[in-house]
């Protein structure tokens, strides 16, 4: 009998295990990994708040869609959600959907080996071919962005057309103002070496596309990889169908010769969607002086981020710091927003907490119209010039 009741008991255990896998450790992941320096409200001067209220703010990296929460509630933990973004006055959020990465990723070298993200989509229950396919990873978090939209009731929307932009724009000017939502790709590897699944993910709502993440493959290679090598020949096939159906190619995390090689080939804008700049913090991740250059010479727009290893800092001084030297550099019509909110990063601030750079980039001496063109307005204007109609 006692040997019956350990058995019983075991099995119990074991049940309990494995419901708190599946109930309680995405949570505890996201609230380890996707931390906060400083939780809100956040206090800005008056005239930062006064601005902040009339601007068109635009971030060009979240990753929020990886986590296992309703984008439409209020969350406790990481950094971005509709109420949130409302709150921070943000209008535009570009969802950047990762598929695979490192277990444990560092900015020098990643040999490919386990994957961080197949362990998480078991983890939230996600539905078996997004476990197994990098294709249907970013196709399942693109419907979970679509299916809040269709339940946000005019809240939300999903921008796939100059037009869709156009009629977001009109409406923010109404009350009560609603948040858009921009589909990206955190590397190519959905593509599955095939380029046609550039249709694919195009026709899912995707319109913007970096060529690698954290590792190196098929179609480029990435800072982070073993080799650091350029882009491929099927990288270029890839560049061009990305850009003939009028989707951004974004250069965060490429490496530096894959950089080289997109600028030769591309036709239209190029994108940074998170980065720092090398001229305030000096690291394999950040971008040169030259980089900057050569990516505004086509006519593009650098999205700077917040977490430390981008900034060298903890704050929103931090953040305007590496504008302003981007600025200097190329002028403040190439430069943006690029958080890497809920990018397994810790931040200064959640996204409610926006308005501080507004704040900061006036004491750094900007006038009132560049801060509108920084904060959101360079990316408003490349998005209406670039999206298809």
């Amino acid at each position: 009998m006692k040997r019956k009741l350990a058995v019983v008991l075991l099995l119990l255990l074991a049940v309990l295990g494995v419901l708190a896998f599946f109930t309680v450790a995405p949570a505890v992941a996201e609230w380890l990994l996707n931390g906060t320096r400083v939780r809100g409200p956040y206090r800005a001067s008056e005239r930062g708040r006064a601005l902040h209220s009339r601007l068109l703010v635009a971030d060009m990296h979240a990753d929020t869609l990886l986590w296992d929460r309703d984008v439409l509630a209020r969350s406790g933990r990481g950094h971005v959600d509709v109420p949130r973004l409302v709150e921070g006055g943000v209008a535009l959020q570009f969802f950047t959907v990762v598929t695979h990465t490192p277990y444990f990723s560092n900015y020098d070298s990643n040999p490919e080996g386990l994957d961080g993200v197949t362990a998480l989509a078991f983890a939230e229950r996600w539905p078996l071919g997004a476990v197994r396919s990098l294709r249907e990873r970013a196709l399942y978090q693109a419907r979970k962005l679509h299916e809040a939209a269709a339940r946000s009731g005019g809240r939300l929307v999903v921008i796939k057309t100059a037009d869709d932009l156009a009629r977001f724009v009109g409406r923010r000017e109404g009350s009560p103002r609603p948040v858009a939502g921009l589909l990206g790709l955190e590397g190519a590897y959905p593509l599955e070496g095939d380029v046609d699944n550039v249709d694919v993910l195009f026709d899912a709502g995707f319109r913007m596309l970096a060529p690698a993440h954290f590792y190196d493959n098929e179609w480029g290679g990435s800072a982070h990889g073993v080799e650091k090598g350029g882009l491929t020949e099927r990288g270029r096939e890839m560049v061009r169908r990305a850009e003939a159906r009028g989707m951004l190619v974004d250069l965060a995390h490429a490496s530096a010769q894959t950089i080289e090689d997109v600028v030769a080939v591309a036709t239209r804008p190029l994108v940074v969607s998170h980065t720092g700049v090398r001229g305030t913090c000096d690291n394999n991740r950040n971008l040169s002086d030259e980089q900057l250059r050569k990516i505004a010479s086509k006519g593009g727009v650098i999205g700077i981020g917040y977490w430390d290893a981008a900034t060298c800092g903890r704050d929103a001084r931090a953040v305007a710091k590496a504008i302003r030297h981007a600025a200097q550099v190329v002028g403040v019509e190439h430069v943006a927003l690029g958080s890497d909110f809920d990018g397994a990063v810790t931040e200064p601030f959640d996204t409610t907490g926006v308005v501080l750079i507004t704040d900061a980039l006036l004491e750094e001496g900007f006038t009132e119209e560049e801060v509108g063109l920084l904060m959101g307005g360079n990316v408003f204007r490349l998005l209406a010039e670039t999206l298809p109609r």
